[in-house]
């Protein structure tokens, strides 16, 4: 389990029991076996199924990079089908594992996550045969390959990038995050417990480092959709990137009537997952609206 005892103190407390709502609900409550089972039902199913082939239609396989405190099964038990019923090739990463933590993942330096990203994608890129691939991230996972794509030769190897509710600029965590100066050592004790929460707090010098020089790297499509009940990655039009190839999308303005907030529009948003589709595939897009969820 988690090394509760190396994060204790008031704020630290805090940061991590407010990033906690990222965990998936199946994750919290899974088992090894369930896990196991969930693997081999994806495999079948045609999702992490290595003998996929991309199609015409459909010519690049599509990577999954789950969210913080997530893992690439139980992220993604929803939009992976969605995918491969559309006739897509559909894979999913495991990073930022911590020793001795099962299930929950993405919580090492993302910098490192970054390059176990870089290693997936070319497995998938050489069991497909294809020239590029398409990233879609939840959360940590649509901004950590940002990092893959400026600084280790990724933009090379994928055509598009769409972030669900991603960390693009860091969190506030609702403010929590501004009172880590009141807390000495809070900071370094979070760094050294769980460096991938830390990375992510809005002024981190790893997103100081991502971000400079511009949001984005020539050659790759962005899109980002956003929730504006968003109350982990906050404030949420943080989330947003600059850029000349960028799409910024807010869910609310495709659905007024869409409630979901960060965990629900990576897990289970078919509203969300419909864009997410047209971002894939924009010559063939069609209008999201609200009865998209019915799509």
């Amino acid at each position: 389990m988690l090394p509760w005892k190396r994060v204790l103190g008031p704020l630290a407390a805090l940061l991590l029991a407010a990033t906690a709502a990222t965990v998936p609900a199946t994750a919290a409550h899974a088992e090894s076996t369930a896990t196991a089972a969930a693997t081999a039902t994806a495999s079948s199913s045609g999702w992490n199924d290595y003998n996929c082939k991309p199609s015409a239609a459909r010519p690049r396989p599509v990577v999954l990079v789950h969210g913080t405190f997530g893992n690439s099964i139980d992220n993604w038990l929803a939009f992976a089908p969605y995918l491969t019923v559309r006739g897509y090739c559909v894979f999913s990463v495991d990073y930022g594992q911590l020793p001795g933590v099962p299930l929950f993942n993405g919580l090492g330096p993302i910098d490192k996550s970054a390059e176990q990203l870089s290693a997936f994608v070319d497995k998938v890129l050489a069991a497909t045969g294809a020239a590029e691939a398409d990233l879609v991230g939840h959360s940590q996972g649509g901004m950590m390959p940002r990092y893959y794509l400026k600084f280790l030769g990724g933009a090379a190897k994928v055509n598009a990038l769409v972030g669900i509710a991603p960390d693009n600029h860091g969190t506030t965590l609702n403010g929590l995050a501004n009172l880590l100066p009141y807390f000495p050592g809070a900071e370094d004790l979070l760094s050294t417990a769980t460096p991938g929460l830390a990375d992510q707090i809005a002024g981190s010098a790893f997103l100081a480092k991502l971000n400079a020089g511009g949001d984005t790297v020539p050659g790759v499509r962005y899109t980002v959709i956003a929730t504006k009940y968003d109350e982990v990655v906050t404030p949420w039009r943080s989330q947003y990137l600059s850029g000349s190839d960028v799409h910024n999308v807010l869910l609310q303005d495709l659905c007024p009537l869409d409630l979901s907030e960060h965990v629900a529009i990576g897990l289970f948003d078919r509203i969300a997952f419909h864009e997410a589709a047209n971002a894939l595939d924009p010559a063939h897009a069609s209008a999201t609206t609200c009865a998209s969820a019915l799509s």
